[in-house]
């Protein structure tokens, strides 16, 4: 894994995600297969995903597409012009709360298939030496290449 850091400027300039739906802090590691975030912003008591002033955990499945997302971007040399979820699977959720976790959150996603029009990634989040959350997702990408067909999708 390459150990270039990269810091919330420069991912907040990959992704559409601005201020604080902005969740990563940093990258601290990324090659062609897979990335390493982390990020503080569980603890914020105005999270945008907070809800009653819980964040709970699935939450943490909006921390893994981010750093998907940064990685297409960084792998791809480009931000993609629209990109999303089109499922999860195999969550395991080991907490309740995120923002209860006074460490740091690293994330951590591996591409385990796919192309320049989406992607399969294992994900995981750790917090010290506990894994938090892990699971699969599949994500669509749209780099604003021409699709073969003609047609928009």
């Amino acid at each position: 894994m390459l150990a270039a850091t990269i810091g919330k400027a420069e991912i907040a300039a990959l992704i559409p995600h601005a201020g604080a739906m902005c969740l990563l802090d940093s990258v601290v590691g990324w090659d062609s297969i897979s990335i390493t975030c982390l990020a503080s912003s569980h603890r914020d008591a105005d999270h945008p995903l907070a809800r009653d002033g819980r964040l709970d955990c699935v939450c943490g499945i909006e921390y893994a597409a981010q750093a998907m997302a940064v990685h297409f971007g960084l792998t791809a040399g480009q931000r993609p012009t629209s990109g999303y979820l089109a499922s999860v699977r195999d969550v395991v959720c080991h907490v309740a709360r995120l923002d209860l976790l006074a460490g740091d959150l690293e994330v951590t996603a591996t591409r385990l298939a796919g192309d320049a029009a989406g992607a399969v990634y294992g994900f995981r989040l750790r917090s010290g030496e506990a894994t938090i959350l892990e699971g699969r997702a599949a994500v669509v990408l749209d780099a604003g290449q021409p699709r073969d067909g003609g047609g928009s999708a």
